[in-house]
């Protein structure tokens, strides 16, 4: 079970990747973006670490969707409603839920995954946090099809996450700033894919403490 002190912790552990590797996203986005992404998602998740003790005593799924109105209030560019849309969509599908089972977190990720397909219009191979996302949840819910616990299935969910992200540097962005770039945008790892990877790893990185 995740508990609703574990996402409470990996929302913090998530907003401290964020600040840790706000240069590095930046640098990123410079090369094919706005040079804004490490930069916005740091004030966004700032601001949710500021919210975050509003809502300690609430269930899983009015954590998430404070979340989400934090970040769509105060990021910029396609991060803001991106991200909003997927902790928005997470929170609808375990609302009022105080822990999660295997079957909860398969739906709390797909629910976010579908968020983000619907609001970005973009597809697998388009070199966005999709490409990221997808792998991921497909391969938690693989895990979980095969009785697979939680953190056994997130294992799984970030290795495809990080093999999705590397597999962004090659491709020719097809959606967002980058895509006017056309070929010069192929070399460059996705930034919005990083931040995603960063999101997972650090969900990841809640559930392993807890059993060791």
């Amino acid at each position: 079970m995740v508990t609703q002190a574990q996402i409470l912790q990996w929302l913090q552990a998530f907003a401290s990747e964020i600040e840790q590797n706000k240069t590095y996203l930046t640098e990123l986005d410079a090369a094919i973006g706005d040079a804004d992404h490490g930069i916005n998602m740091d004030r966004g998740f700032k601001k949710v670490s500021v919210q975050l003790p509003t809502v300690a005593d609430k269930d899983i799924g009015s954590i998430l969707k404070t979340v989400s109105m934090t970040l769509i209030s105060s990021i910029g560019g396609a991060s803001g409603p991106l991200y909003g849309t997927w902790f928005l969509r997470a929170s609808t599908a375990v609302a009022m839920k105080q822990e999660l089972t295997e079957q909860d977190m398969l739906e709390l990720l797909q629910a976010g995954l579908d968020g983000v397909l619907q609001r970005g219009k973009a597809q697998v191979g388009d070199k966005t946090m999709l490409d990221v996302l997808s792998p991921a949840v497909a391969a938690f819910r693989e895990a979980v099809r095969e009785n697979q616990n939680t953190v056994e299935a997130m294992q799984q969910a970030v290795a495809a996450a990080q093999r999705g992200l590397e597999e962004t540097i090659p491709m020719q962005a097809k959606k967002g700033r980058a895509s006017y770039l056309g070929q010069r945008s192929i070399g460059h790892q996705d930034p919005g894919g990083t931040s995603a990877y960063l999101m997972l790893k650090s969900l990841l990185k809640v559930l392993e403490s807890s059993v060791e």
